[in-house]
């Protein structure tokens, strides 16, 4: 089974050998303003690069933060970084496939934007299945 993801422009691609551990929801700032809250974990060993290399750029920041961010140059897709660690949190907003798994945790819960509450309840403005605006 494999799972797999791309970037907003096409020109990244990946995919995972294996389904993710866990999903999880970081409330904190810095992942709301990354665009992208919701990662799964999978082994760094599951994670494997199709395409699109070379359009990597990385976001190191300064300590005491160390989510280093990769994305897509062309079209600024945060992947996460599966060049960091034994496990990968992969940002499940670009994940293609189901990943097969629902978020379990949130992180920083207090630091959740004050407009985030209640998204879950409003209504779908639009029902189809597409590439959207």
């Amino acid at each position: 089974m494999t799972i797999k993801g791309s970037c907003v422009c096409g020109g990244v691609r990946f995919e995972l050998f294996e389904p993710p551990a866990m999903m999880g929801a970081c409330h904190c700032s810095r992942c709301r303003k990354a665009g992208s809250a919701a990662y799964v974990y999978v082994r760094a060993e599951a994670f494997h690069w199709l395409a699109g290399r070379s359009l990597l750029t990385r976001y190191r920041p300064r300590p005491p933060f160390r989510f280093t961010r990769t994305f897509c140059r062309r079209c600024g897709t945060a992947f996460g970084d599966p060049e960091t660690g034994r496990v990968v949190a992969v940002a499940a907003s670009c994940l293609d496939d189901d990943p097969g798994v629902r978020a379990t945790f949130h992180e920083y819960a207090p630091d959740e934007a004050a407009w985030s509450p209640g998204c879950e309840d409003a209504p779908f403005l639009r029902n189809e299945k597409g590439g959207g605006p």
